[in-house]
């Protein structure tokens, strides 16, 4: 098994968090007015966690990723990593941190990708050997181990994003910010890029990951932070956050012939524990129709009810959708703006 030796940077105390944000606030004052682009965050993330960031554009995350890795003054609030103060204590807390905010820019096209990390070790303070030693492991862990010699003019964004998060990893750092690692990329790339991510729980490595893919939280992070207007609204375990759409999945029906009577979807929403979501009918004289319903759990009496439109019926399309992050982050940020 490939491993990246951790840089000695001084403690690494199991008992402290490896991110630390207390009543955090950034404001921005404009000639008109003062923004409050974060207000009071409260944040807390142990070692080994992977933790999603979730919010709209202008919620705050970008600012909260640039206070935490040191590049923004807080206006108010304190932000430890590691237990170093990002404010008093900056080299510290840099030195336990990396940010990967990808993008196909940030690298010596012409040079090959091993020469581009290698060069990348050396600006950390790695020695030549260590830059060598761990530039080589970081490709390998993410894939490019055989493109390594190749120049990066040749890479597909899908490798340059890949190689930005091996650069991230070359002091294996105790907290790794990733914001959007998959923009823009195709379904295999990014999936590949998800992989990469993923192992690096063997590594103990803590992350913070902002995405506007849900598949990519819902693919990576056991917890999920939701910033709406510069303030937490929730901070839960994907799976209690799954749980508030309070389904398991959406159900698609398409038949010939009559449509269910009112008597029919009363008795499955009663015995099945469904919600009725749509019923359109192709005509009046039975030509098609298409029921369209939630289902809160997989129990035996709904599967039962479920199956009661079946033996006399003509059933021409069925359709499962699972339940996913998408519809709870579009469920509680449409209600957290909504005026009324």
């Amino acid at each position: 098994m490939l491993r990246l030796a951790t840089v000695p940077v001084g403690r690494e105390d199991p008992l402290i968090a490896v991110l630390e944000v207390s009543r955090l606030s950034r404001d921005y004052v404009t000639r008109k007015e003062t923004v409050h682009a974060l207000t009071d965050v409260d944040l807390v993330i142990e070692p080994g966690e992977t933790v999603g960031l979730l919010g709209l554009n202008g919620a705050g995350k970008t600012t909260m990723l640039k206070v935490i890795s040191t590049l923004l003054l807080p206006t108010s609030g304190s932000v430890r990593v590691d237990g170093f103060d990002v404010v008093s204590q900056t080299r510290e807390a840099r030195a336990r941190l990396s940010v990967v905010l990808g993008g196909e820019r940030g690298f010596y096209n012409r040079l090959s990708g091993q020469d581009n990390i290698r060069f990348f070790g050396l600006l950390s303070g790695l020695s030549r050997r260590d830059a060598r030693a761990r530039g080589d492991d970081a490709l390998e862990r993410v894939g490019l181990g055989e493109a390594a010699t190749r120049p990066v003019e040749g890479y597909s964004k899908g490798m340059k994003q890949r190689l930005h998060l091996a650069v991230g990893l070359l002091t294996t750092p105790r907290l790794l910010l990733l914001d959007e690692p998959t923009v823009g990329l195709d379904p295999i790339e990014a999936e590949r890029v998800r992989t990469s991510i993923a192992a690096l729980r063997e590594l103990h490595v803590t992350v913070l990951l902002t995405s506007h893919y849900l598949a990519d939280i819902e693919r990576l992070a056991r917890r999920v932070v939701i910033l709406q207007r510069g303030a937490v609204t929730h901070d839960l375990p994907l799976e209690r956050l799954l749980e508030r759409a309070g389904a398991v999945a959406e159900v698609s029906l398409g038949g010939t012939g009559p449509p269910p009577t009112q008597a029919e979807l009363d008795h499955v929403v009663e015995q099945a524990g469904v919600r009725l979501l749509e019923l359109a009918s192709a005509d009046g004289s039975g030509g098609g129709w298409a029921l369209r319903f939630e289902v809160r759990d997989w129990s035996p009496d709904s599967l039962r009810a479920l199956a009661s439109f079946w033996p006399d019926r003509e059933i021409s399309d069925v359709r499962v959708q699972p339940v996913t992050l998408e519809t709870v982050f579009s469920e509680l940020t449409r209600v957290e703006d909504d005026p009324q």
